[in-house]
């Protein structure tokens, strides 16, 4: 979908946050946005508040679900066939923006005809979700002026997730729901500067700007400015790299900064003999992480209060922040490190400021060139922003596609990489929970987090409990193809009954020795949404059920 790949393979919203407020439906799929990004989970409660119809797709009963007018609670990893089937409805109600399609699209008789078999029977038999509900939801967004639709690693986070958000785009674009205000495709990042970060070409098939690496202008234009010759190759994307260290022969050494893959990537023993594969590894953070555990060398980075530039949030809200504390011993700033590591092998980073980047990167990608440290000293400005005159872009697309019209993407369902059977008969599926963040490395320093999450668990629902004989708070044995955890049980109906959650903060029951480092064949985003298991009471519970 060229037009809208830019924005949707960068992770970019096209709307902003105070926009939420004022949808008069929020579709939110794939996100327990309440528990992954608060902020945003208390402006989807006051948009209910203020009349808004919120509806919910997600195997897991998320928090959410308490405010939500539709909970579809479907099968993990049929996200695809779902969402065809709510579309199916919009078609043949009518419910679509003819003068938006004709004018804004092409390809939708391709698409049209592609939907015909998903009918609301079909989906139900695919899903698990009441024929009835896929209709209701299929009035309720196609009936709403206003409609957002809101995902994350829920929907990305599985062998097909392109083609998942590739029919996220098209239940938008067939409605006319993208370039107004509170309309649009919005998904969230996970973390604080990832749209920053990957805006600034921290992915291997762009330079910042999301402009190609293919692309011989392009290339000339960055050539140019950094004096050097670039290659004309993509890059490994992080899981790629695992698989080439992984065979010993491909990668000889990585350079790791503020990622812990040893507990974040899938596959854990894998990720550890990939790593131990390589010749060298140097790894760049706060702490001594699991990862950093296996360094050659561990370069001590600062953190966020402790450093200078800009942030940009998950509505490309470009933000300054400012040293406030002196980083502790030999740590030092990102940058720093970079140029002064630069130097050492032969090429001259000569910046005095970090703004000095900034100003750099202005004058290479048009997006930013309307932002200054002066105009952002107090408040954000959204790109694009052109120029100094230009007051930032709130939503994208208001005036049309970049590539002129937008296409639609015919998509079909496929099952995921890794289903349960007799030897594995439970699906599970991994994310985050409130308290703890990513792999633990900060928020497990926190004497008052731990009181309340101390420790891993694994959602069963009571119904499968019963059946394996397994008590609330007892200790169970997870088992995959790829390993196995020790953990505490939950018995709760907030998991759909067949599939189990882990979250995977913590070290001791490590939830990514279980997952699958299948990847999606374009994204190359790995199936941690997706793995099937197989539990069993541990040996320390039948002791203490002989000893009863």
């Amino acid at each position: 979908m060229a037009g809208l790949a830019a924005v949707f393979g960068s992770g970019a919203m096209t709307n902003s946050l105070p926009e939420v407020e004022n949808h008069d439906v929020i579709f939110v799929i794939g996100s327990n946005t309440t528990e992954t990004h608060p902020i945003i989970g208390l402006k989807m409660k006051n948009a209910v508040r203020k009349g808004a119809e919120l509806i919910i797709a997600d195997p897991r009963r998320i928090d959410l679900v308490r405010f939500s007018h539709l909970w579809l609670q479907h099968r993990p990893g049929t996200d695809v066939a779902l969402l065809n089937s709510i579309m199916h409805v919009i078609m043949k109600e009518d419910m679509i923006d003819k003068k938006f399609i004709e004018s804004r699209t092409e390809g939708f008789k391709s698409f049209k005809d592609s939907l015909e078999e998903y009918t609301p029977e079909y989906g139900e038999r695919i899903t698990g979700v009441p024929k009835q509900d896929i209709i209701r939801a299929g009035h309720f967004y196609g009936n709403a002026v206003r409609p957002g639709i809101y995902y994350t690693m829920g929907i990305t986070q599985h062998t097909h997730g392109t083609e998942n958000v590739y029919a996220i785009a098209n239940l938008a674009l067939m409605t006319g729901n993208l370039g107004r205000e509170s309309t649009g495709v919005n998904p969230l990042r996970g973390q604080n500067n990832v749209q920053g970060a990957t805006d600034m070409g921290c992915i291997p098939n762009f330079y910042p700007g999301y402009q190609p690496v293919t692309a011989s202008g392009v290339r000339s234009k960055f050539q140019m400015a950094w004096k050097v010759k670039l290659s004309s190759a993509k890059g490994l994307t992080a899981t790629e790299m695992i698989e080439a260290a992984h065979d010993g022969n491909t990668l000889k050494a990585m350079y790791i900064m503020g990622e812990n893959p040893v507990l974040s990537d899938p596959n854990m023993k894998h990720t550890i003999k990939a790593l131990a594969n390589l010749d060298f590894l140097v790894v760049q953070d706060i702490f001594l992480t699991e990862t950093a555990q296996m360094a050659d060398v561990v370069l001590p980075a600062v953190c966020f209060a402790e450093k200078d530039g800009t942030f940009t949030n998950t509505s490309r809200r470009v933000q300054r922040v400012r040293k406030a504390v002196q980083p502790p011993g030999e740590a030092r700033e990102d940058s720093h490190i970079i140029m002064e590591l630069a130097k050492r092998s032969g090429y001259n980073m000569d910046y005095n400021l970090i703004e000095e980047v900034f100003e750099e990167s202005k004058k290479l990608w048009p997006a930013l060139a309307g932002i200054t440290y002066k105009r952002i000293a107090k408040t954000g400005l959204q790109w694009p922003c052109p120029t100094q005159d230009h007051p930032g872009t709130p939503y994208l697309f208001k005036g049309g596609f970049p590539r002129g019209k937008a296409a639609f993407t015919v998509v079909a369902y496929r099952p995921s990489e890794e289903l349960p059977d007799a030897e594995y008969p439970f699906l599970l599926s991994t994310g985050r929970q409130l308290f703890q963040y990513h792999t633990g490395s900060m928020t497990r320093r926190n004497d008052a987090i731990n009181a309340v999450s101390p420790a891993a668990y694994i959602e069963i629902h009571p119904k499968d409990a019963a059946v394996l004989g397994i008590k609330d708070r007892e200790m169970v044995c997870v088992t995959s193809r790829r390993g196995s955890i020790d953990i505490q049980a939950w018995v709760t109906e907030r998991p759909l009954s067949g599939t189990v959650f882990i979250p995977f903060h913590f070290r001791e029951a490590a939830a990514n020795m279980l997952t699958n480092n299948a990847c999606d064949p374009i994204a190359k985003i790995p199936e941690f949404k997706v793995c099937a298991v197989r539990i069993n009471r541990t040996v320390e519970s039948e002791e203490n059920v002989n000893k009863g």
